[in-house]
This record gives C-alpha cells, structure tokens and sequence, in this order.
C-alpha cells in the first residue's frame, strides 16, 4: 500500500493566469443546487478534535472551503538537477479538469473547483536534496530546510504575479523527476489549516498548500489531488500513517484511505462533514430511543436520505449508508450496506474511522485490479443481515433492497 503524509499545523502573470482560466474551468454543468446543504448540526454532529485535520462533524476556522466555490492556484516548479521535461500545460492536464469533475460529480454538484494555473516552471534555488525533502519532513520556519524554505521561494518568485487571497487551496506540482518514484514512496503532503509562519508582502497567509510529487500508479491516478486537497478541506488520513504493514482501516470505499487505482467516492460521513448533504438526508437515532425504520439512497445517486447515524459514545458512531457500484464506484463488487465506526476524537492516520467487515477473512471480491486492497471490498450487508455492536447496543438490520435501488434497514439506537 502507498502512503501519503499530510499535516495539518495548529499553528502566473496576469496574462498567462487569464489565458489559463480556459484550461482550469470547472464542469460544463456550474449551476449549484439550492443552498439546502449546511454544516453539520444536531445531536449527531459530534465533537472531536479541533486543531487538526479529524473525524470531527465541525472543521475549524482556517481550512479552505469545502462547497460552493473553491478558487486553487496551480503552480510548477522544478529544479537545477531535476529540470522539467514537459510544458507545464501538460503537468497540469495530468490533473485537471478531471480533478475538479470528481469533486463536482461526488459533491451533487455542490462543490464548484476553480483551478487557475500559473504556466511557467519556478525553478528552485537549489538542487532537490538540498531541501530535505523525504517522508516526515516538516514546515519548520526556523529551518533552512524543508518545505518552509522550499515555500518561501515559491512565494517570492510569485509576488507581484498572484495575489494569493484571490485563492482557497494552493497547488505546488513538482516536476515528476525529482524525488522518488511514487511506486518508491509517496511524498505527496498538505500543510493545511493554521498560520504556518509563512506570509507574503501584503501579509496574507500561505496556507492550505498541497505538494504532488513524481505520479501515483494505475488508473485515475489525478486522485491524489483530490486527496491531498480534502486535507484543506479538514479530512483525515484513513489509513495508518505510522508506516506499519497492516490491513487497510478503509480500503477502497473512500480516497481518504486508498486514492489509487481505480475511482472510489467519499464516504456518506464526508460529505456530511464537506456540506454536501442537506439535513433532511441524514437521519440520526439518539440514545434511548425505539428501533426505527429508514430508506436509504445509495450515495451514487443524488437525492434521498444518504446516512443514519448512530452516536455510541461522546465522540463515537455507527454510520450506515448504501453503497452500489456507479460512475465513482466502480470497484463495488457486493452492493447493500455499508456501516463503519466513527471516532471523532482519535487522530488523523490513527484510525478514526473503520468499516465493519461483513464478511471477514474472506478474501473480497474485487479482482478487477491489482492497486485495490481486496479483503474490504465485499465488506457490505445484504438483506437479512444483522450487525450488533456489543460495547454499545446499537444494531442495524438490512431489510430489504427495493426495486427502485434503495435499501430499507431497521435501526435500534444505542443503549443509554
């Protein structure tokens, strides 16, 4: 499995920018749905972890926003022992507008991505091993090292170009021969959230930056952008961080955990979390309440309630939701129910959300490509199945899938 690193810190010419806009402009379809989508409220939004990217419903002040219209910068640069050997419209055609349709189609049109890039290469001061960058490396402003010092560059090689408070996510894309092989190990990082001790001349803030690095394998592989970019959004990582070698948390039922290979959407809880959703498509079970019935929508498909949440815990839920193969799930091999656990006061990379395995040790059921981790992939319930969380109480029973493609389930809320 290939990891990326992300951290989220508490703490082009006007000419060549317009000519740009035509190369960055979002999906054909712009119009927005009504603004019936909100953050999360109500005795489900759970609390968590504030000063970090996390599971938490509410995303703290300092992330860029996640609906409406999102503007990104793109910026190129390259280096003395590694200089580009393609136009920057190529570099940036390896991205866009695929990236900004996947945001555009897994949003319901709610998320507008704007990508303008400035088309030129920046070329660094120094070679690319003399900034240390590797695996872990931070954004220290006391360092001459690392990606402080790489930013700063950036920065001024672009002032009086771009104004940067015209833009909610920077993307920096490294010419792909320098550094490693993504196959070798993933650098790719966001530095997201907080003021980072980086600023321009007229004191706004370089933050909610993403660096891609060299190219991720196998189809599709533009979604480590999106990836990376949901960190701004205030997503966690899904997967362990720590670099152990164990089975995935999440598989390939969202970006967060595995964003190569063939496409998969985000999870029901991060569209919640992004503003995706309406109220009326979640549906919440508080504690001491009776079982109750509820249809659910797939996620593919706009419309209808899209989650049931079941808090277990101050800062913990069973989330269940439907899953069906569709445009941006082409791995679903076993439709029905997908139900996972949500803990919003773990910590990103260390397992804040987990899917509950339907069918475990079974090997999955996805063979269509080798970047996909299988065990998961048949990790839904189908009809008649009952899932029941010891520690908590909480059940859910699928009842029936429904001719229209919808799936009914039967939820018993947690004990008091």
């Amino acid at each position: 499995m290939k990891h990326k690193i992300s951290a989220a810190l508490a703490a082009g010419a006007a000419s060549a920018a317009a000519a740009a806009l035509a190369l960055g402009a979002p999906p054909s379809a712009e119009a927005i749905p009504p603004a019936d989508a909100a953050p999360p409220s109500g005795p489900c939004a759970l609390r968590g972890i504030q000063d970090n990217v996390a599971e938490s419903a509410a995303t703290p002040a300092g992330y860029a926003p996640s609906h409406g219209t999102v503007r990104a910068l793109t910026l190129f640069i390259d280096f003395p022992d590694a200089p580009a050997t393609l136009t920057p419209s190529a570099r940036f055609a390896e991205f866009f507008p695929a990236a900004a349709d996947f945001f555009h189609a897994s949003s319901y049109h709610r998320l507008v991505y704007r990508a303008t890039p400035l088309l030129k290469w920046i070329r660094m001061s120094r070679p690319f091993a003399a900034y240390g960058i590797g695996r872990g490396a931070d954004f220290d402003p006391a360092s001459d090292t690392g990606y402080h010092a790489l930013s700063r560059e950036i920065v001024r090689a672009v002032e009086g170009s771009v104004d940067l408070r015209a833009y909610d996510v920077v993307n920096i894309l490294a010419t792909p021969n320098a550094g490693p092989p993504a196959d070798r190990t993933v650098l790719s990082v966001t530095f997201s959230g907080g003021d980072m001790g980086l600023r321009t001349a007229n004191g706004t803030p370089f933050r909610n930056a993403t660096f891609i690095w060299s190219r991720q394998a196998g189809k599709n592989a533009f979604r480590v952008l999106n990836h990376e970019n949901a960190h701004s959004f205030g997503l966690p990582d899904l997967y362990h961080t720590d670099g152990r070698s164990a089975a995935p948390l999440v598989g390939h039922w969202d970006p967060m955990d595995e964003d190569w290979g063939p496409s998969n959407d985000f999870l029901g809880w991060h569209k919640w979390k992004l503003g995706w959703l309406a109220a009326g498509q979640v549906h919440c079970a508080p504690p001491r309440g009776t079982p109750a019935e509820h249809t659910l929508t797939p996620i593919s498909t706009p419309g209808g309630t899209k989650i049931v949440v079941i808090p277990t815990g101050a800062h913990t839920a069973l989330v269940a939701e439907a899953r069906v193969r569709g445009p941006l799930d082409p791995t679903v091999c076993r439709p029905g129910i997908l139900l996972y656990r949500v803990a919003t006061d773990v910590p990103s990379g260390h397992g804040p959300l987990r899917i509950v395995d339907a069918t475990p040790h079974s090997g999955g059921c996805f063979t269509g490509d080798k970047y996909v981790d299988r065990e998961l992939t048949d990790a839904t319930f189908r009809p008649g199945a009952t899932y029941a969380d010891r520690r908590s109480g909480a059940a859910v029973t699928v009842l029936a899938e429904n001719r229209d493609g919808t799936y009914r389930i039967r939820v018993t809320p947690a004990r008091a």
